[in-house]
């Protein structure tokens, strides 16, 4: 066992009805930064308290730093552990101010060097005007910053944060999640991180677990998670695409009954005469205003830097079509949309 930080086999359980068993992941090395997404309840935070030692394992183990912290065999307390735990509700101490409430974190750290400061983390975390407020008199948001920064200022072995920005303002989020990926890589500190939202799970994690209906479906660095799916559960997580049912004819080919011919690298290899389910997503199609082939708009959606357009193929099938906001003109709902043929997506995704 070479890796930093590994869970090995192990089950984790939060009552005799839930359980996530024989999960499997690890940090390779120090500093490195983890995500852990999934739906609500389907057990992050179970996970989380179980690595910190709040909890025992039902099975397996839990390595850091080459040593074992939890097996059935071996507990290693959680104040022996130099783990920090951020939790997503209210765990300030209400009988002092917000300030008081850093100084706690600053303490666990008395025999370690670190440049890391204080002053550092309450301006990265803009907490300066609450300093002197209690807990009952500072915003959900507020308090959840101030619960970040007191397990952060700790520098411990390994950081845990329990969805960090869940009640905080969209428009402050992107600053802070830069502010805090900036910290844990200046101070090389690992850390796990738990969302159910995979754009953030996606911007932090080197690599990202996956879970669905109590087991663990997909350990992978961001980019094969979404493009490289392991199922149709994991592909379907990210509601960014829909599958259109196609038959394989031939290494590298697929025909619609009313797109036609669909060129591409399958990911894995499927038999000539098979019936599939292609994911398309709203990147692999091309939109071409000289097209023959138009379909309906039946929705659309802004995002920004971009549009989705939701295109009527059949009765049961809706393909999704991102186009770039500048384009040369907007289209509405009810037009008819125009898509490039012949169709070539780069990474064909069968199940």
């Amino acid at each position: 066992m070479t890796a930093f930080f590994e869970v090995k086999n192990v089950t984790f359980s939060s009552s005799k009805e839930h359980k996530l068993i024989d999960v499997n992941f690890c940090i390779k090395e120090q500093g490195q930064i983890i995500s852990i997404l999934g739906p609500s309840g389907v057990g992050k935070t179970t996970i989380l308290r179980a690595i910190a030692g709040l909890d025992p394992i039902i099975k397996g183990e839990i390595f850091l730093n080459k040593k074992i912290i939890s097996s059935t065999k071996i507990f290693v307390e959680p104040e022996k552990r130099d783990i920090a735990l951020s939790f997503q509700e209210n765990s300030l101490f209400p009988h002092l101010n917000v300030f008081e409430n850093l100084k706690i974190g600053q303490l666990k750290r008395t025999k370690k060097k670190i440049k890391l400061s204080l002053e550092e983390c309450i301006e990265a975390f803009f907490l300066e005007p609450i300093l002197k407020k209690y807990p009952h008199e500072i915003s959900a948001g507020e308090a959840q910053r101030a619960s970040l920064i007191r397990s952060l200022i700790s520098k411990p072995s390994l950081l845990l944060l329990d969805e960090p920005f869940s009640n905080v303002d969209i428009g402050l989020k992107e600053k802070l999640q830069v502010n805090l990926k900036t910290i844990l890589k200046k101070n090389n500190i690992s850390s796990i991180i738990v969302t159910h939202n995979y754009e953030e799970a996606f911007y932090f994690g080197e690599k990202c677990c996956l879970f669905t209906e109590g087991k663990l479906i997909q350990f992978d660095d961001p980019y094969n998670i979404y493009h490289f799916p392991a199922s149709q559960d994991v592909a379907s997580f990210f509601n960014k695409g829909t599958f259109i049912t196609a038959e394989v004819i031939s290494k590298n080919e697929l025909s619609h009954k009313i797109l036609g011919k669909i060129k591409g690298n399958f990911v894995h290899p499927h038999e000539k005469g098979k019936k599939v389910k292609l994911l398309i997503q709203p990147e692999d199609l091309i939109h071409n205003d000289k097209s023959r082939v138009k379909f309906r708009i039946i929705d659309k959606r802004f995002q920004g830097t971009n549009f989705i357009y939701f295109l009527e193929v059949s009765e049961n099938e809706i393909l999704p079509v991102l186009v770039h906001s500048h384009h040369k003109h907007h289209h509405s709902v009810n037009e008819f949309f125009g898509i490039k043929t012949p169709i070539i997506i780069k990474h064909l995704v069968c199940f």
